[in-house]
């Protein structure tokens, strides 16, 4: 079975989010840690959340699980026979 591009793209749409939230906490400083808030703000708010950078290295790291996953897809380390045979069910 051969992956069609939507259904890498698709892969890639929901790994690509994935990695954003995990890369979302990463160097953030909250207005109450920096000590400089403004009035009527929350505390809890990011003084500098550099979403470029964020957004750059969701993409790279996306990109290079998903590489990952396409090579041990292709070599057949990640067939159906496979992973029903390590989660224990019949195939």
């Amino acid at each position: 079975m051969a992956y069609s591009i939507s259904t890498a793209l698709a892969i890639y749409f929901v790994l690509w989010w994935v990695v954003l939230f995990v890369t979302l906490p990463f160097g953030v400083r909250s207005q109450h840690e920096d000590g400089e808030g403004a009035p009527g703000t929350d505390p809890g708010a990011p003084v500098m959340a550099r979403m470029g950078w964020k957004l750059l290295w969701t993409t790279l790291i996306s990109a290079v699980v998903f590489g990952i996953g396409m090579w041990a897809y292709h070599q057949g380390l990640l067939n159906i026979e496979r992973l029903s045979k390590l989660m224990g069910l019949p195939f």
